[in-house]
Formats: C-alpha cells, structure tokens, sequence
C-alpha cells in the first residue's frame, strides 16, 4: 500500500496502541491494526553499532529497565531489555514484565507488518541515521509506504537530499513558516502535511482557517494526539486529514470503522 492510499480521515496508532501496550513495540503495533487503526506512528534512533531502533527517546529508561542512552549501546545490549518493564496498567500493575517484550529494529517492522503506511520520525539529527533509514527502506521496497518526518529544519533537509522522492512532513521551522505565510502569494509547502498539535501554550494551531489554508496549498492535517472522544469529534467537523492517538480503538469507534474495514 502506498502511504497516500486508505480511508480517510487517517487513524494514526501513535506509538501503537500505546494506551494499553507498551509503546513502539510489536505487541503495541499489533493491538492497535487489530483495534482498527489504519497507520502507525513511530520512532526511531540508531545504536552506537547503527542498527535502527524504534524509540522515542534517546535514553532506554522510561520504557525498559535499562538505563543510558541507546546511540551509546551496541545492538546485542539494547536487545537484552525489557521493553514491557515500565508499562503500567490503570490498576497499578504492570502485566508486561517479563514476557519477552523487546525494542524491535525497524527491519523487524517491516517485515512484521508488510503494507502497512508507517509514519516514522527520525529523533537523530546525523547523517548515519538517515543513510540506515534509507538502507532499511530500500532493502524492504518500503519507500512508497512512509511518511518520514523531523522537527529539526537540518535533519529534514539530510532526509530529502538522501532519500529523494520519499515523502515529507513538515520541520519545526517550516510548520511555523506555514503559519506565517501560508496561502500568500509565492508560497510553497515543501511538505505533504502538517502533523501538530491543536495548541501550543495555550494558543490554538488546529482551527478551521488553519484546516483551510492547509488545504488550499496542497497540505494534508494530522493533529496530535488525541485521546478524547469531544476533541476527536470537533476536529473531524474542521476537516482534518488524519488524528494520532494512543487509543485506536476509540478513534475507530469515532471514525465508524472496525479492524479490518
């Protein structure tokens, strides 16, 4: 499938089904295809080895019982974590210590889940996360099937140049570009869509102007992350394109779907 195709508006899994799994795992991945989410939202870093890892941080201690930043462990060391230690359940308990939970490598996946759009942000502003990515990429003809994206206007820019053709998100700077200009004469969204909160320190981003504008220069909206049915609800009136959420199972039951559909 290519990362265009699907129903739309898009139901992101951001991080998986990251409300009841632990977060960019497998596990978690595979909740939230089930639950009825049609992409999934990731992220990734490198080891010191350069094997990409899906991650959100750059340290391994929030999720697994491991400690210290992941670019300065080898694979072999990463892979010995427990990725399921630190998820807790609304009871207190934490159900998924111990069952083998690991950080899966990208390569991993993609070859789990063949087909499936990926939205992956790369969380390393250096060149030798891009050219794994890029690698990873072309050895599982997965191009057409992601969406890259990077908050730093620099790292954006690597990921074009090296992985040409692939599509884009919007950086930091160019979503503020955006905000600035956009819809004035001259303006060229360098991306395919704006992912965004709906507010940023109190002042609203996601409104339906914005939603308009967005769409007149060509760009898709995908807000982030929505767990409240109202919130979901309001933003599928302005028009969205797409919703990130850690709760698929309720964003089907918002967007009328199951799994499956």
């Amino acid at each position: 499938m290519h990362y265009k195709d699907g129903p739309r508006p898009r139901l992101f899994a951001h991080r998986g089904a990251s409300a009841t799994a632990p977060e960019n795992t497998l596990p978690a991945f595979a909740a939230a295809l089930a639950a009825g989410a049609d992409r999934l939202e990731l992220d990734v870093h490198l080891t010191a080895d350069e094997e990409v890892i899906v991650l959100h941080d750059d340290d391994v201690a929030r999720t697994t019982d491991g400690e210290g930043p992941a670019a300065k462990k080898r694979f072999s060391e990463v892979r010995d974590l427990d990725a399921g230690y630190r998820f807790r359940d609304p009871d207190g308990a934490y159900p998924f210590r111990g069952r083998g939970i690991r950080i899966p490598t990208l390569a991993e996946l993609l070859t789990a889940l063949p087909g499936v759009p990926l939205n992956i942000e790369l969380k390393m502003d250096e060149e030798a996360l891009v050219s794994a990515v890029q690698w990873v990429l072309d050895r599982h003809d997965a191009r057409e099937r992601v969406l890259l994206t990077a908050e730093p206007g620099s790292l954006m820019e690597k990921i074009r140049r090296r992985i040409p053709g692939v599509l884009t998100g919007m950086s930091l700077p160019e979503s503020l570009e955006f905000l600035c200009n956009g819809g004035n004469p001259g303006y060229v969204a360098r991306g395919f869509a704006l992912q965004v909160p709906t507010s940023f320190s109190g002042i609203p981003i996601v409104t339906p102007h914005f939603v308009e504008v967005a769409h007149t220069c060509g760009l898709e909206v995908h807000a982030w992350v929505i767990n409240e049915e109202a919130e979901m609800r309001a933003l599928l009136a302005m028009g969205v394109d797409g919703i990130m959420t850690d709760d698929p199972e309720l964003g089907a039951r918002v967007f009328g779907r199951r799994a499956g559909d």
